[in-house]
């Protein structure tokens, strides 16, 4: 796989704001989740297809839900994008679920709850020390 050039990397960060603008604001479909965030965008050097990450802080139902929104309002997302940035060609959009933030969060409360356990055990280690003294 290749690096991405400069230009590919400006190409991607103005896609991937106008995307998140045209997600929050442009579209008025019920089952997409007020929660949805654009994680990464990836256009091919060629402009042809954008696979764009989107995240869902919700359940299971919310983000499929989601998802089935926006391929249903792909065509319009594709036309504002095209609208609002000058491109050669626009590129044909696919949104894939992405669950990173959802699994740091879990990952991040496990962590909590072990290091508190830890610190727990370790005060009742020493408070019994202290007794037996």
């Amino acid at each position: 796989m290749r690096k991405n050039s400069i230009k590919n990397t400006r190409i991607n960060a103005e896609v991937l704001r106008e995307l998140s603008e045209i997600i929050r604001n442009g579209i008025k479909d019920p089952r997409i989740h007020p929660m949805t965030s654009v994680v990464s965008v990836e256009v091919t050097p060629d402009l042809k297809y954008c696979k764009a990450y989107i995240s869902v802080l919700g359940n299971e139902d919310a983000a499929k839900a989601t998802i089935e929104g926006l391929k249903s309002a792909e065509g319009y997302v594709r036309r504002e994008l095209a609208r609002r940035i000058n491109l050669r060609n626009t590129p044909e959009l696919k949104f894939i679920l992405d669950q990173s933030i959802e699994y740091g969060v879990n990952m991040s409360k496990l962590i909590d709850e072990v290091t508190k356990d830890l610190h727990q055990g370790e005060g009742q280690d020493e408070e019994g020390e202290e007794e037996e003294i």
